[in-house]
């Protein structure tokens, strides 16, 4: 079967929760992060309301000086990874492994927040008041190299911008990084901080979001008939992915096997996916058949389920096209009800939970 990868450490930071189990004692009890916006005044917005990560102090993972240096993007990566290595208990310290250890991540915006920071100063004095610290910060790559340094890893390492599945793109990434032998571990998943002005104005705009500010913990409802959008959240999944026979040589402690994953693109527009879901079934037929499983195999789904009016109906086709009469007995939820679209954080929080 050749090499084999598995999940070893988990660090989450999610508006629910900070921590892998803060996180899923308030997932399985059901307990919402989503409430009214505080990092900026959205009192004339038409949605008031995000999955916000209110708790997160970036000095419990890192100097003053480093976070004043990072978007807040890149901070919850580097507290996620920090937790996810602790969590599997991997070691760091040989200079030569940590040519075997590799970082692959997911951002859909990277450091934008910074570039509007910067936009507001440049307007107001001009380019002598520009950062010369921003460029890198505001660049998608920083969390990565902020990981990098911090953990002293130096092997193969990637920044992956798909948009909300960059997260998911980036562990498949890391996955074929094990498997063809390029490394022995990976730190990988994904992080996102939309929950500024300017980026959050965008969303706003296109009546997309969820407007039942009245109701915070209830506007968020994927598959729900009453459903009027999604809400906007922000925070981080990270795992460590290792080889097996590295992880059981250590004796590390397994959580899960990452069998298969499976990419597509529909090609249908820039801002709709195709309402038929075809192409996102065809992902699902492509990871089934990576892991070499059957439809038959599967019994739970951590859907994508964004409450969203429209896409929420393109993901029930799709599971009932790529699994057929399966459907209708696998188990689905999603965790979005709890801490609304993370963007590219989605995917390692959904990975994390399942």
């Amino acid at each position: 079967m050749g090499r084999r990868a598995v999940i070893t450490g988990l660090g989450v930071i999610a508006p629910n929760g900070i921590g892998k189990d803060l996180y899923w004692e308030a997932t399985v009890e059901g307990r919402s992060g989503i409430g009214t916006i505080s990092r900026f005044d959205a009192s004339g917005y038409r949605t008031k309301i995000a999955g916000e990560v209110k708790d997160f102090d970036p000095t419990d993972y890192m100097s003053k000086k480093e976070a004043r240096r990072m978007s807040r993007c890149a901070q919850f990566a580097l507290a996620a990874s920090q937790m996810a290595v602790t969590d599997a208990q991997l070691e760091l310290n040989d200079e030569e492994d940590a040519y075997r250890v590799g970082i692959a991540l997911g951002t859909a915006i990277g450091g934008l927040e910074i570039a509007e920071e910067q936009c507001r100063i440049f307007q107001k004095r001009g380019r002598e008041g520009v950062s010369p610290l921003a460029a890198a910060a505001m660049n998608p790559n920083a969390a990565v190299g902020a990981v990098a340094t911090r953990l002293g890893v130096r092997g193969p390492n990637i920044s992956v911008s798909t948009g909300c599945s960059a997260g998911l793109s980036a562990i498949g990434y890391a996955l074929d990084a094990i498997r063809y032998g390029k490394a022995e571990a990976m730190i990988t998943g994904g992080m996102d901080a939309p929950l500024s002005p300017v980026t959050f104005s965008s969303f706003d705009a296109t009546h997309t979001l969820s407007a039942r500010n009245e109701a915070p913990q209830k506007a968020s409802r994927p598959f729900d008939d009453l459903r009027d959008g999604y809400i906007l959240g922000e925070g981080s999944g990270i795992v460590v992915m290792e080889e097996m026979e590295h992880a059981l040589h250590r004796g590390a402690n397994i959580y899960a096997e990452v069998a298969g994953y499976g990419i597509t693109n529909d090609a249908y527009d820039l801002n709709r996916t195709n309402p038929s879901g075809r192409d996102a079934a065809k992902t699902m037929e492509l990871a089934l058949e990576d892991a070499g499983l059957d439809k038959e195999d599967v019994d739970y789904i951590n859907a994508h389920g964004s409450s969203s009016r429209s896409t929420d109906k393109k993901e029930t086709k799709a599971i009932k096209m790529a699994l057929g009469r399966q459907a209708r007995r696998v188990f689905i939820s999603s965790i979005k009800s709890m801490i609304g679209q993370p963007l590219a954080a989605t995917g390692g929080i959904q990975l994390i939970t399942a």
